[in-house]
């Protein structure tokens, strides 16, 4: 019965297909801003916590913290990418239901399908993408994907480590005036002292802060 009603079902036309798409494009961009203005919120946190830790001379807290923003930085520029194929998808699906008002039906686009396969390997539009690839795929618009593709899209996001030149610019540009402000005498001082157990309660305390502001920052990334 079911298989009946699908069939005996109108088929939406081109122009609904179109405006259904890019409805649901554009909320992915929102989602997409939102997560961009997260992450630079709580950039600002570890910025400022990246100061506090040059000014007690713990250059190392102060360093995996650079290490986070170059990685948060990353993401951003990702997702802005990201972002730009979207609305470039919405821009060719616009000329595809131009054309077909035309000759009367969607023609395929392969500008269409490498921009969803591209964003097949994005984490935060994966799963919508492949909605998108069936739902277009169905429509004419593109070429079916063999499974075996499809998983090797989603497996082959390319994650780019972050190189020591990066980390150290980082550091430098938030807490390079800051460290020098300290003396070298008690820069080496505080090296040469053993840590008395204040200290001690102290430091495991900036650790366990250090901790929970990454995992804020690694949040809003994922």
């Amino acid at each position: 019965m079911e298989k009946v009603m699908n069939i005996l079902k109108p088929k939406p036309n081109p122009q609904q297909l179109l405006r259904d798409w890019q409805r649901r494009l554009r909320q992915e961009c929102r989602n997409m801003e939102r997560q961009i203005r997260d992450i630079q919120r709580e950039e600002k946190n570890v910025q400022k916590a990246i100061k506090e830790a040059a000014r007690r001379n713990d250059m190392g807290s102060a360093k995996a913290l650079a290490k986070e923003i170059v990685r948060s930085r990353k993401t951003v520029n990702r997702l802005y990418e990201n972002k730009a194929q979207l609305n470039s998808i919405s821009m060719h699906l616009g000329e595809s239901v131009a054309v077909a008002r035309t000759v009367g039906h969607l023609s395929k686009s392969a500008e269409v399908m490498k921009l969803v396969n591209d964003l097949m390997k994005a984490p935060a539009v994966a799963v919508t993408m492949q909605e998108f690839s069936k739902e277009m795929t169905k429509a004419g618009i593109i070429e079916e994907m063999m499974n075996d593709a499809m998983d090797d899209a989603l497996d082959s996001e390319d994650i780019e480590e972050e190189t020591e030149e990066e980390i150290e610019k980082v550091l430098t540009a938030i807490a390079g005036e800051t460290a020098a402000q300290l003396p070298e005498a008690v820069r080496k001082q505080k090296l040469k002292q053993p840590a008395t157990s204040e200290q001690e309660e102290e430091n495991v305390d900036d650790e366990e802060e250090m901790e929970n502001i990454r995992a804020r920052l690694a949040r809003v990334r994922s």
